[in-house]
């Protein structure tokens, strides 16, 4: 059997919300699935999976690779080809970090890769491919394009603007055993909320930008939300235990998009080790500590090699 183009893919995991930025605001963390995509010489799937969540995938044209690889070749009047994909996930999934936009920005950043030299995907393309497939940008933002991500919607599709992160700020994610459905979570909040809820998450999310961006000593009001944690609270205890615990002791910590994970935006590497101590202390459950950096790439691909990295 003939093999075509082959590329490598790497795409960061994200933290959504990060407290009042509700659906709007996103990080790249430090957190890579890795993906090689090679064209095969004849029609069909081969899908080798290692990593997280191997045994629960799919292996067919349903794996949400795949999905977004042909929505991405249909998007440009292609034909998907015969590929053989080899996935090392390392995003956990269903906590909360991203994984299923993760597995969106892969496949159109491998078919990008594949239709290079025949048609170029644009990164204003990749967004709203990526949207339609994930139904909001505020987790596939930061994938493909790192940093800290505003996300919003206009009447041409979805939007973003890129911050870089203070150098003061040093995330660390506490990961649980248990899983938590984004649908799910998504379903406990109300279609309305009180006015002063709003304007009180106007008001934090425009402070977080600053805390973000400029005064990482403002990271603790900034964080505070009252569009929807408390909502999703009843879904998951231990995580809303473990939030307010932390916050009690002064640390920016939320739940990271939605759920079970918790994310502290600490302001300093000796903070962060601080609430990962205590965190270890609070509970009975374990609790995997997460020492991160802020992804400034985003999701790249390149063309694959042997020993490529």
């Amino acid at each position: 059997m003939s093999e075509g183009r082959r590329v490598l893919v790497r795409v960061p995991a994200t933290s959504a919300n990060l407290g009042p930025g509700f659906d709007t605001l996103g990080l790249a963390l430090s957190v890579y699935d890795e993906l090689v995509v090679t064209e095969r010489g004849e029609d069909g799937l081969e899908i080798e999976v290692t990593g997280e969540g191997a045994a629960d995938v799919p292996r067919d044209d349903s794996h949400l690779v795949v999905r977004a690889m042909a929505h991405a070749y249909a998007s440009v009047g292609r034909a998907l080809p015969g590929v053989h994909l080899q996935s090392r996930n390392v995003i956990p999934h269903g906590r909360g970090m991203g994984s299923s936009g993760a597995a969106v920005v892969s496949g159109l950043l491998a078919a990008k890769g594949l239709l290079a030299g025949d048609v170029e995907i644009g990164p204003d393309a990749l967004l709203r491919l990526a949207t339609e497939l994930e139904g909001h940008p505020d987790n596939v933002a930061p994938a493909l394009f790192g940093g800290l991500t505003i996300a919003w919607m206009d009447e041409t599709g979805p939007q973003h603007k890129q911050l870089i992160v203070h150098r003061g700020v040093a995330p660390l994610v506490l990961v649980p055993e248990f899983t938590m459905s984004t649908k799910v979570a998504r379903s406990l909040q109300p279609l309305q909320v009180p006015r002063e809820d709003a304007v009180f998450n106007v008001s934090r999310s425009a402070l977080l930008i600053a805390a973000l961006t400029q005064s990482p000593e403002l990271l603790m009001a900034a964080t505070e939300d009252k569009l929807h944690q408390s909502y999703r609270a009843q879904a998951m205890p231990e995580t809303d235990r473990l939030v307010r615990a932390l916050r009690a002791e002064g640390f920016a910590a939320v739940v990271s998009g939605a759920g079970p994970s918790v994310l502290v935006l600490a302001d300093g590497p000796g903070r962060r080790l601080e609430a990962a101590e205590l965190a270890a202390s609070l509970v009975d459950t374990p609790w995997e500590a997460l020492m991160l950096a802020v992804d400034v790439r985003g999701g790249t691909v390149k063309e694959y090699s042997e020993g490529s990295t």
